[in-house]
């Protein structure tokens, strides 16, 4: 019942964002309509194809897009919900639409046969779906592309995963980490990777990613990441982990390249390079739930892709770099910075949360928190920053995405840890910012 409950909520919570976009974004128009397709090639889990096709396409093939719909969706709803049609008609594209059969409507994100190249299941499905494409409606098998919500950006991270050759590039908006979500089957959904509480080292998120196919050697796509810090149906902390997975597989550093704020509660950081077609670019926006994507971020999504008409990234090999986020960074000047531990207890143990706020008027690149838990306090896991030791008095430090707090009220969260406990939950009392102290809030 939980199950059900659980996939139900992913859809309608969806639903009711592309309701909104729907009545706000303009549709297509043109004589071009969302056609469906059937016998389009080997199609194990039954699958549904709806293509696009544009009046004026790219010549002489045009690159093609497969947008992928959230739990209880479908391929034309997601047709007509989102404005990837609308951006096909600006600059000439192909979109396919997949749609799931099975009863919870949610793609097959978590299964071994899913998991792996040419395993079955969606995956397949959907691989021939673009096969069709690129004989039936001279699509361009060089310019394949991915995006999808939710359970589609699921989808999304596991299509590069199976298939790094057939994809240039992704934008999972609200997904999880590939691998992430398995399970046993008849059991859909993964609690543990859906509350983020499955936590693991870059190397063995790439590992996973590169088992998928693992003859593999080619260049890998690159990969765009969208999430909301409030969403409670595929919590934050896979945001980090699906950077984690995605420039490690990459082969490049943690450490931004870039970092801005594009726009409010909206920061950017850009991995291996500083351009709009980085190797991996990373979206967090603040005090967002699980309604993605919003507003012009589609367009966002085909820049990314350079779908729009923008040159190809200038190499497909990318460099690691040695270099290292400062974590003393310089303390914040006079404002200060305020700090909120957000903890859930029980009989044995804990989950601490953070929110940490600069007050300054100056943005902090680097930062380091230091608090004391009190005695019988252990960490035993962690999320978004690293812990040392894991009692008595412990220095928090960033991770390569979340290094920066901008300035005047600007604010991190969705880090914290698990802990256990010998009867004492107390939260530590003060909290020093790069040396600053902090008010408690």
């Amino acid at each position: 019942m939980m199950r059900k409950v659980a996939l139900s909520c992913l859809g309608a919570v969806v639903l009711a964002a592309v309701t909104v976009l729907t009545a706000l974004s303009p549709q297509p128009a043109s004589a071009a309509s969302l056609v469906q397709v059937t016998n389009f090639g080997n199609n194990p889990s039954n699958l549904q194809m709806h293509v696009y096709v544009p009046d004026r396409v790219v010549t002489p093939r045009a690159p093609i897009l497969v947008a992928v719909h959230y739990c209880g969706g479908s391929g034309p709803v997601f047709f007509s919900g989102t404005e990837f049609a609308r951006l096909a008609d600006q600059f000439g594209f192909i979109v396919i639409y997949p749609t799931v059969t099975r009863s919870s409507k949610c793609f097959d994100v978590y299964t071994a046969q899913a998991l792996r190249r040419n395993g079955g299941s969606d995956p397949v499905g959907i691989k021939s779906m673009i096969d069709w494409t690129v004989a039936n409606r001279n699509g361009d098998a060089n310019r394949v592309y991915v995006t999808g919500a939710s359970s589609g950006a699921m989808m999304t991270n596991v299509l590069l995963g199976d298939y790094p050759d057939v994809f240039k590039a992704g934008a999972a908006f609200m997904g999880v980490p590939a691998t992430c979500f398995a399970t046993t089957p008849p059991n859909e959904w993964n609690s543990d990777c859906a509350n983020g509480n499955i936590i693991k080292t870059a190397q063995q998120w790439g590992d996973a990613a590169r088992g998928m196919d693992p003859g593999f050697t080619g260049a890998r796509p690159r990969m765009q990441l969208w999430h909301g810090t409030a969403d409670t149906t595929l919590r934050f902390p896979n945001f980090g982990e699906e950077i984690k997975q995605w420039t490690n597989v990459m082969g490049i550093s943690q450490t931004p390249s870039l970092t801005d704020s594009p726009g409010s509660g909206w920061t950017r950081t850009r991995y291996g390079g500083t351009g709009t077609q980085a190797p991996v670019e990373a979206n967090r926006l603040e005090n967002i739930g699980h309604s993605l994507p919003q507003g012009g971020q589609a367009l966002r999504a085909i820049q990314f892709f350079g779908l729009d008409g923008s040159p190809p990234p200038s190499s497909t090999t990318t460099t690691t770099t040695t270099t290292t986020t400062t974590t003393t960074g310089t303390p914040p000047p006079p404002g200060g910075c305020t700090v909120r531990n957000d903890q859930n207890a029980w009989n044995t143990g804990f989950t601490s949360n953070f929110t940490v706020t600069n007050n300054s008027s100056t943005a902090i690149n680097g930062w380091s928190l230091v608090f004391t838990l009190p005695a019988g306090q252990v960490i035993t896991s962690t999320w978004n920053a690293t812990y040392t030791p894991t009692s008595g008095q412990v220095t928090a430090r960033n991770v390569g995405f979340n290094a920066v707090i901008g300035a005047n009220g600007g604010s991190i969260s969705g880090f914290g840890f698990q802990a256990t406990h010998t009867g004492n939950t107390a939260k530590p009392t003060s909290y020093t910012l790069n040396g600053t102290a902090c008010t408690v809030q």
